[in-house]
């Protein structure tokens, strides 16, 4: 069952969603070649203490960062650790924070150090331009799968492929909740929008084939064949007016 959320329930949604909108921002400043990732975990769980608020990850299903951090071809549930970022990395970001009771979610890719290739420049360009595709569809009156049609049909267009295997979620009161969010699927179909509607809608995807694996470490999804893959996600509610984006700036 999908939730409808009330105006101040939104409000308190987004009050978590911006401190994990600042949270992103700090760590994105923060990356740069020879940081490990667990220190980026670190300055996490220090902003996200500063504003009073707790990891959504930590200790979820037994995750032990307070972020994911997904380097290259690791496509989500990257592991903070001693691994150090090198000049010409992507790492991908996911950040979930429960304030008051209730969520926020989102995921950026960020470019580390300046000798990024093109080709890496351009996979992160068209998964942050799908996002913007999928969300500008979280509209009142239409049908979730024009949500994920969207995303998809912008991402194969560009040459890319959306992983499969994991989807984007609603978000409230609990991180993940009904409905799920795929980044595929036929348009006009699928659940009715409605007001009050809040959706983590989150793209992944590969620069190659939209296999994936999970790594010995249970969490730690990569792509098949070792290309690289990027991810991007927003917190949004369905209004009157529109889709609300709450990680946004």
């Amino acid at each position: 069952m999908i939730e409808i959320k009330n105006e101040a329930e939104i409000a308190l949604i987004g009050e978590a969603s911006r401190i994990v909108r600042d949270v992103l921002q700090g760590i994105k400043e923060a990356a740069r070649p020879g940081i490990a990732t667990k220190e980026l975990d670190k300055k996490a769980e220090q902003m996200i203490k500063v504003a009073n608020a707790r990891s959504a990850f930590k200790g979820y299903r037994g995750f032990p960062g307070n972020i994911c951090t997904s380097i290259n071809e690791q496509v989500v549930h990257g592991i903070p650790g001693n691994r150090k970022l090198v000049s010409g990395d992507i790492l991908s970001v996911d950040v979930g924070v429960e304030k008051n009771g209730f969520f926020g979610d989102a995921a950026i890719t960020i470019e580390i150090g300046d000798s990024v290739p093109e080709t890496a420049k351009k996979l992160i360009r068209i998964t942050e331009e799908s996002l913007r595709a999928g969300t500008e569809k979280a509209v009142k009156g239409n049908r979730l799968f024009d949500i994920s049609y969207a995303v998809q049909k912008y991402v194969e267009d560009s040459g890319y492929s959306v992983v499969r295997d994991f989807v984007g979620h609603g978000i409230g009161k609990k991180m993940h909740e009904d409905p799920e969010i795929p980044n595929f699927g036929k348009p006009d179909t699928g659940p009715r929008l409605k007001k009050g509607m809040v959706l983590a809608i989150e793209p992944m995807v590969n620069e190659g084939k939209c296999e994936i694996e999970i790594l010995a470490d249970k969490w730690t999804a990569v792509t098949r064949d070792k290309k690289l893959s990027a991810h991007f996600e927003h917190t949004v509610a369905v209004t009157d007016s529109g889709p609300m984006v709450l990680t946004g700036v």
